[in-house]
């Protein structure tokens, strides 16, 4: 089965925690700090594989974590850094927060290889907080978190032109006969379950990339046969040939075939239509003498600007007049690829924040966030100079002033997480 959308859950690497030990040597009586810093997390890469042509890997694997770096050392010796994460895509697919459905990486154009996580900073070791009046400092600061993020990974094929059109009218044979693509070709509906892509080689070294796009049947846009899982694919497409069998050996009007897939095309997405489009009337090998429907054709659809060429794909007939044609339209048009902007950052929990509230119920002033959850970490308060600093660290942040300005006065309880002090002036 085709896969071109998957649903995996990726997480950067911790940084290490920095260590907290002091030199210990003989005939050094007190030796200072010399705890390490812990190493940095790795990175979850996103990088391009052109040997990809599908997203087949994440729907059997779904989770997916770079390394922790590891804890620091005693003697200066800093931990590890965390090996990095790369997946390998297709290129043209794109990531998306689960959450908003948010862009967060269009992996097309130059973006071949994307840090889409970052991983953790390694924490500093006690030896960063030696001071003149701390010269023994037993704590050390914790590594970074890491990241973590539920994304969408969905492949929207990137091709200059794409074949549109009901099942069984000749998508597959036009495109293995002007191409180095060898779709399956058989008389029978929906042959074609996957989007097949060719080279379409012209003179100078110049060529463009086509593509059979499957699924268009009346109903495509709302979901009838393949449609939801296929129309993407048409997306980044410059312009259409969109194929018709012009004999009507389906028993299809080749007029009504036109208008019922150009009413998808607009129903999914309106600017579709904006882009140029040339009906390739094929199957003209079979065609009854008395019949024109080539004509009928160009009488209704060459006045809105959309010409009509003849073609046999089986007999490889008007097939060169066809290529010439869309040659000198895509010519014309611009030559980078549809890259979707990306909508969304993925950032690391703010770590700074707190917030101070008095809790009527335990009659306790309570501080909390990530701030001071990561001070705790690395503050041994049951220490007289542990302690000192928690104090200096609640001053120098303004903590104590947003706690008097909510009512904090002398012998009041303030609530840390699992710590409880009473204040004094």
């Amino acid at each position: 089965m085709f896969a071109d959308r998957a649903t995996i859950y990726i997480r950067s690497g911790k940084g290490g925690d920095g260590h907290v030990s002091f030199r210990r040597e003989k005939y050094v009586a007190n030796g200072g700090p010399d705890g390490g810093d812990g190493g940095k997390g790795g990175d979850v890469i996103v990088e391009v594989d052109e040997g990809m042509n599908m997203l087949t890997n994440y729907r059997h694997v779904r989770k997916y974590r770079a390394e922790d770096g590891e804890n620091g050392g005693k003697r200066n010796c800093k931990g590890k850094s965390g090996k990095d994460l790369v997946l390998k895509v297709p290129k043209g697919t794109i990531f998306r927060d689960s959450e908003s459905g948010k862009v967060i990486v269009d992996m097309s154009g130059d973006n071949r290889r994307v840090v889409l996580l970052k991983g953790g900073l390694g924490g500093n070791g006690n030896q960063h907080y030696a001071t003149p009046r701390m010269q023994a400092p037993k704590y050390a600061q914790p590594g970074q978190p890491a990241m973590e993020l539920n994304v969408d990974l969905e492949l929207k094929v990137i091709a200059d032109v794409g074949l549109i059109g009901y099942p069984n009218v000749g998508k597959s044979t036009l495109l293995s006969v002007v191409s180095n693509a060898r779709p399956e070709i058989a008389n029978y509906h929906f042959t074609t379950l996957s989007p097949h892509l060719g080279v379409v080689d012209l003179d100078g070294g110049a060529g463009f990339v086509m593509a059979d796009i499957p699924g268009l049947i009346e109903g495509a846009a709302d979901g009838a046969g393949l449609g939801h899982d296929f129309l993407r694919h048409i997306e980044r497409t410059k312009m259409f040939v969109h194929v018709v069998d012009a004999s009507g050996s389906e028993g299809r009007d080749p007029v009504e075939d036109v208008y019922a897939i150009n009413k998808e095309l607009e129903a999914y997405d309106a600017e579709l239509m904006k882009r140029p489009q040339i009906i390739a009337a094929n199957k003209i090998d079979v065609i009854l003498p008395e019949d024109d429907p080539v004509q009928k054709l160009r009488e209704e659809f060459e006045p809105k600007g959309v010409k009509v060429i003849p073609i046999s794909a089986a007999a490889n007939k008007g097939v060169d007049d066809l290529i010439r044609e869309v040659r000198q339209i895509l010519f014309g048009l611009r030559s980078d690829p549809v890259v979707y902007k990306s909508e969304y950052t993925p950032v690391r929990e703010e770590q700074d924040s707190y917030e101070v509230f008095y809790d009527e119920k335990t009659d306790k002033y309570c501080v909390e966030g990530p701030k001071i959850d990561k001070m705790l970490g690395y503050t041994n308060l049951e220490s007289e100079k542990g302690f000192r600093f928690f104090q200096k660290f609640m001053e120098e942040n303004g903590i104590i002033d947003e706690l008097k300005a909510i009512g904090l006065t002398e012998g009041d309880t303030v609530k840390l997480y699992g710590w409880e002090f009473e204040y004094f002036e």
